[in-house]
């Protein structure tokens, strides 16, 4: 942790540094016929995790998420393009504060589902946007330890989504988090993890962006002789029309909160690095 958060702040003061040379007025941040901040982030994840962004009222969101092998496997494995995991999910919104969701992983065969709930909104009066999700996970993945259950095989994850946008260029998000895990691998493991998310967004043009983000987190001793690393992630946006599609590269397999904060296991600094892409389509179902 005290080594990624010097990167980070190295990496996101320049930026805001840039963002600010636009004045900070709410005026110039909304958009047209609106009173609410909009297009804080291009898409409802930052890289791998959430953003405040949700779908509209009515609108069904499927999202695909891939992520390659280790690059530093080489030349044998195409530097990781032989080796694949996947997520993919359906999300909709109801209402223009909630969203639903379902999605499959491969990666331990993982069923998941969240909510995700807009409590404020960047506007006249209110500085920034706050959201809350909850969400679950099923690991269906055989296991065939003594006296093993269904609820073991579940976790959750609550999550506050605190988000800010300076200026039409420059926004970042604070994630703090609550992982709690039925079951862990190791005896002298606790059940609950806090981490702290940390994001940044800075636009280059008017379809095309840059992104960072971690998430902070303190394993304490690390169990056995599996070490855990914080989940580190660089990528670009680039929408197309109705889709949105993320290129990124990060030290973490998993896509879904759990395994991306408890259960990363590549050193980013060592080149355990994942090339990956998300890319989603939005459906507006009451047109």
């Amino acid at each position: 942790m005290k080594t990624l958060l010097p990167i980070f702040v190295v990496f996101i003061f320049p930026l805001y540094i840039i963002g600010q040379n636009e004045p900070d007025d709410i005026d110039n941040l909304l958009g047209e016929q609106s009173t609410i901040v909009s297009s804080t982030f291009k898409s409802s994840r930052i890289i791998n995790g959430h953003s405040i962004e949700q779908p509209a009222k009515g609108e069904l969101e499927f999202r695909i998420s891939h992520r390659f092998g280790k690059l530093n496997t080489g030349s044998y494995e195409l530097w990781g393009l032989d080796q694949a995991t996947i997520h993919f999910s359906l999300e909709y919104s109801p209402a223009d504060f909630l969203t639903l969701a379902i999605g499959r992983s491969s990666y331990r065969k993982t069923f998941d589902g969240h909510v995700k709930a807009a409590i404020l909104k960047q506007q006249q009066g209110i500085p920034l946007f706050l959201s809350y999700l909850a969400s679950a996970e099923i690991v269906t993945l055989k296991n065939e330890l003594p006296d093993f259950r269904f609820k073991h095989k579940l976790a959750y994850v609550h999550q506050f989504l605190l988000a800010r946008k300076f200026s039409k260029q420059f926004s970042v998000q604070l994630s703090p988090t609550l992982v709690h895990k039925n079951l862990v691998t190791e005896n002298d493991m606790d059940n609950n993890l806090l981490s702290l998310g940390i994001g940044a967004r800075y636009k280059l043009t008017k379809r095309l962006s840059v992104n960072a983000e971690t998430f902070l987190t303190d394993f304490g001793q690390a169990p056995g002789n599996v070490k855990y690393y914080s989940p580190i992630a660089f990528g670009i946006d680039l929408e197309t029309g109705g889709h949105v599609f993320q290129i990124m590269v990060t030290n973490s397999l998993p896509m879904r909160e759990v395994g991306l904060i408890s259960e990363t296991t590549g050193d980013f600094f060592n080149g355990d690095i994942h090339l990956g892409f998300n890319i989603s389509r939005t459906f507006n179902l009451h047109k």
